[in-house]
C-alpha cells in the first residue's frame, strides 16, 4: 500500500517547526528554512544598476544541505505551505524558497499567524494566500538601498580611516545621535537656582513643603542673594496661614501594550536586558515553551510591531480574567483602543500573552529566570492595558507668611486599579495632615540648598530606541540590529549603561556627515520609511523609490572619493617600553578598544590589553592585583594580573574582604535599592554607599 502524501509546512525557525507539526497532525510535516536561504552575494556589490537595481540573489553559503532537503521534501507532499514570519523579511523568505522549490505562482501557498497557539495556526490554514509581491518588494526595496549605501560607502571608509569600517543608512543615523547629544553635553553652561525647603508642624504631625513664590506668582531663585531676600521676610516667631486648599480626585490610566520599541526600552529600564537579548528571549516565548502535559505552546504574540492595537477575542478573555480574579471593578467596562503612533503599521497586534490565564507565576517552573521576567513583564503590561485606571485622592496647599508661599502637595491611593499587576513606577503616597484654609501651621526648620542645572543625560539603548522612533527612523526589526552594530564597529561603548562615543566614531561620522549629509539626516531616513511603507501598499514601485535616494547620492560618492583625504589615527604613547624589544610601547585603537602594543610592528608584535587596578589583590593566589577587563561582547569583568598563571576570574566586582562566616570573598552588586556587598554562596550581605567608581 503506498504511503499517503503529506501537506509540507515550511517555517523559518527549528523550533517552531516542532511546534506547529504537534498542532497540524499527521497529514503534515513541518521543516524550517533557518531563515533566509537566498540573499545578495558578499564578495560583491549584487545590485545591477544599469538595469532597474535588478538583485542578484545567490544561495547563501551553508544553506546547501537545507536547501537540498527542502526540494527533497517538497517533491513528495501533496502541497507546500510557506509559513515564515508575517513580517517583511518573512514574506521574502516565503518568496525565496517559493522560487528554489518552483512552486506555481498563481497558488495559495502563503499561510501567517500571529501566535503560535493551537487556534490561531488551525484557523491560518484555513484561509491560505499568494505570496504579497507589494510586501516583497517593500523588502527588497530596503535589502538593495542598504546594500547600495554600505558597499558604496564602507571602501571608501576602509581606504581613507581603517580597514573593517562600516556604514549605513540606520546606523549612521543612530550614530549622529549618539555624537549630537555629546556634543550637547559638551557645550551645555550649567546655571545657577536654589531652593527652600522646608518642614512645617500642625499640632503634633509633620509635613514638608517647598518655597513657591512671592505675593502669589512663582518667583525663581538664580542666587544666595535672592534666598536671602526671601529669608528676611520671614518672622520665625509667628505661625503660617494656610491660604489656600485645593483637593482632587485623579485618575491615572494604564499604559498601551507593548510594542516592540517600548518592550525594548522597559527590558532595558526594569530588567537591565541589552535590546538583542530581549529580543532573543521574545523570540524564545514567540515560538514555544514546553508545558508539559500541554505540549509546546507559543506565549506570546509576534514580537515584531508598531502596533497597540489588541483583538477582540483576546479583549474579551482579558476582561473575563480580571473580573474573575480581582473583581468586576479592576476590568475596564469596554474595550481600551490606543492611538498608533503616526507612521506606525498596524498589521499585527501588539505584544501580549496569547492567554491571560497562563499566569507568569503557573509557568515559572517551565521558563528560564530571563524567560520568566521577561514574561512577567509582557503579561503585567497587557493585563493593566484591559484594567480601570488608579485613583488618587490629592491636595494642594498654599502656606503664607508676609507675601512669602510655600507649597505642599499630597497625594493617597483611593482605588489601586491597574497598579494591582503593573507598578506604574511614579506615584508614591504622600500623606498630609489635615489642612483647611485660614488654619496656621508652625515652621519647624528650613533648608536653602544651592544648585545647578545638568547637561541633558547621554543615550542608553532604551532612550536611543526610543530616539530612533520618534525621529521615524528604522523599523521594529532594525533596532536591535542596528545598536549591536555601532558597538561592534566601536564607533560607541558602554560605559555603564550609557552610550558613549569614541574617537572612531567621531571620525566616521564627521566623515559621512560632511560628504553624505542625506544619509545622516534623520527626515531624510524617516521619509525613506514612509515610502517603503508605501511600497508595501501598493501605492510606490519600488524600483522608482531605490532611484529616487540612490542617484543624489551616487552623485556625492564621486565627489567624496576624490576629496575626502586620508585620516590618520594617531597612537598616543603609552609612556612605557616593549619588555620584548625594549622600544616605546604605544595605545592602538583595535576592533575591541584600545590596547597596548610595540611601536616596532610589524617587526615586534607584543600587545597588553589595557586594564584598570581595583586596588585589591587576587583572593585566589594572593599576589597579582585584580584588574577590570572588558569581554569581546563589552561586558565588564575582573580577573587577576597574574593570567595565565592565576586563572581568577568574577563578573561581580571583589571588595578585598571576606565572608564572616565562611571565609569566601565578597563582592560588590548593584541592586535596584543601591550598591550591596555580599558573598557570592548567598550566606551575608550587607549595604553600602555607593562609590564614584561604581556608579
Amino acid at each position: 500500500m503506498p504511503t499517503r502524501k503529506k501537506n509540507l509546512v515550511i517555517v523559518e525557525s527549528p523550533a517552531k517547526a516542532k511546534t506547529i507539526e504537534k498542532y497540524l497532525g499527521r497529514s503534515y510535516h513541518v521543516i524550517a528554512s533557518k531563515g533566509h536561504i537566498r540573499d545578495l552575494p558578499k564578495s560583491q556589490m549584487g545590485v545591477d544598476i544599469e538595469h532597474d537595481y535588478q538583485p542578484k540573489y545567490i544561495s547563501i553559503r551553508g544553506k546547501g544541505e537545507t536547501i537540498k532537503e527542502l526540494k527533497k521534501e517538497a517533491k513528495k507532499a501533496k502541497f507546500v505551505y510557506l509559513a515564515s514570519d508575517p513580517d517583511r523579511e518573512g514574506e521574502a523568505i516565503a518568496w525565496h524558497v517559493a522560487h528554489i522549490l518552483d512552486l506555481n505562482d498563481g497558488q495559495k501557498h502563503r499561510v501567517t499567524f500571529h501566535e503560535v497557539t493551537k487556534d490561531a495556526v488551525k484557523n491560518a490554514f484555513k484561509n491560505p494566500r499568494m505570496i504579497d509581491m507589494d510586501t516583497v518588494d517593500a523588502q527588497q526595496a530596503r535589502r538593495v538601498l542598504d546594500r547600495l549605501v554600505g558597499y558604496s560607502l564602507s571602501p571608501i571608509l576602509w581606504a581613507k580611516v581603517k580597514k573593517g569600517l562600516s556604514a549605513g543608512r540606520v546606523q549612521s543615523v543612530a550614530l549622529k545621535l549618539v555624537l549630537d547629544r555629546e556634543q550637547e553635553i559638551k557645550d551645555f553652561k550649567p546655571e545657577e537656582y536654589w531652593t527652600i525647603d522646608a518642614e512645617f508642624t500642625k499640632g503634633r504631625k509633620k509635613f514638608q513643603a517647598s518655597f513657591y513664590g512671592l505675593d502669589g506668582k512663582k518667583t525663581e531663585l538664580p542666587n544666595n542673594e535672592a534666598v536671602q531676600a526671601v529669608l528676611k521676610k520671614i518672622d520665625k516667631n509667628k505661625p503660617f496661614t494656610v491660604e489656600t486648599v485645593v483637593k482632587k480626585e485623579r485618575k491615572r490610566q494604564a499604559p498601551a501594550p507593548f510594542t516592540t520599541s517600548t518592550l525594548q526600552q522597559e527590558a532595558n529600564k526594569r530588567l537591565g536586558y541589552r535590546t538583542r537579548r530581549t529580543m532573543s528571549i521574545a523570540q524564545q516565548l514567540y515560538e514555544g515553551i514546553s508545558l508539559g502535559k500541554e505540549g509546546t505552546v507559543g506565549l506570546i504574540t509576534y514580537m515584531r510591531t508598531d502596533s497597540k492595537r489588541t483583538s477582540p477575542v483576546a479583549q474579551a478573555e482579558a476582561s473575563k480574567f480580571l473580573t474573575e480574579t480581582f473583581g468586576a471593578e479592576f476590568a475596564s467596562k469596554s474595550a481600551r483602543h490606543f492611538k498608533n503612533q503616526e507612521d506606525a503599521q498596524d498589521a499585527h497586534e501588539a505584544i501580549r500573552p496569547t492567554s491571560i490565564y497562563r499566569t507568569p507565576e503557573s509557568l515559572k517552573s517551565s521558563l528560564t529566570s530571563e524567560q520568566f521576567k521577561l514574561y512577567k513583564l509582557i503579561w503585567s503590561r497587557f493585563a493593566a492595558s484591559e484594567m480601570t485606571p488608579a485613583v488618587f485622592d490629592t491636595v494642594r496647599a498654599d502656606i503664607v507668611q508676609n507675601g512669602v508661599m510655600y507649597r505642599t502637595t499630597g497625594s493617597k491611593m483611593k482605588f489601586a486599579g491597574f497598579t494591582k499587576v503593573y507598578d506604574a513606577g511614579s506615584d508614591r503616597s504622600v500623606e498630609l495632615p489635615d489642612l483647611a484654609e485660614g488654619d496656621n501651621v508652625k515652621l519647624s526648620k528650613q533648608d536653602n540648598k544651592q544648585h545647578f542645572t545638568l547637561p541633558p543625560a547621554r543615550y542608553t539603548e532604551a532612550s536611543l530606541v526610543h530616539a530612533l522612533e520618534e525621529n521615524g527612523v528604522g523599523r521594529p526589526s532594525t533596532y536591535a540590529p542596528t545598536i549591536d552594530t555601532i558597538q561592534r564597529r566601536y564607533y560607541v561603548k558602554l560605559e555603564g549603561r550609557s552610550i558613549v562615543p569614541t574617537e572612531l566614531g567621531e571620525i566616521v561620522n564627521n566623515l559621512v556627515g560632511k560628504f553624505f549629509p542625506d544619509i545622516v539626516n534623520v527626515d531624510f531616513t524617516a521619509q525613506l520609511e514612509n515610502d517603503l511603507d508605501h511600497v508595501e501598499e501598493g501605492k510606490k514601485n519600488w524600483v522608482k523609490v531605490v532611484d529616487e535616494y540612490y542617484k543624489p547620492f551616487s552623485k556625492e560618492l564621486e565627489k567624496a572619493d576624490s576629496e575626502i583625504e586620508k585620516v590618520q589615527i594617531k597612537d598616543e604613547p603609552a609612556g612605557f617600553n616593549c619588555d620584548i624589544c625594549g622600544a616605546p610601547m604605544v595605545i592602538k585603537m583595535g576592533r575591541y578598544g584600545k590596547f597596548y602594543a610595540c611601536s616596532r610592528f610589524p617587526d615586534c608584535r607584543n600587545t597588553k590589553a589595557i586594564v584598570k587596578e581595583i586596588g585589591v589583590v587576587c583572593p585566589k593566589c594572593g599576589k597579582g592585583q585584580i584588574v577590570e577587563k572588558k569581554s569581546k561582547r563589552g561586558r565588564k569583568f575582573y580577573g587577576c594580573s597574574n593570567y595565565p598563571d592565576c586563572d581568577f576570574v568574577s563578573w561581580d566586582k571583589p571588595v578585598g574582604r571576606d565572608c564572616p562566616n565562611d571565609g569566601h570573598f565578597l563582592v560588590e552588586k548593584k541592586t535596584k535599592k543601591g550598591l550591596i556587598v555580599q558573598c557570592p554562596n548567598g550566606d551575608y550581605k550587607e549595604e553600602r554607599e555607593e562609590s564614584e567608581n561604581s556608579k
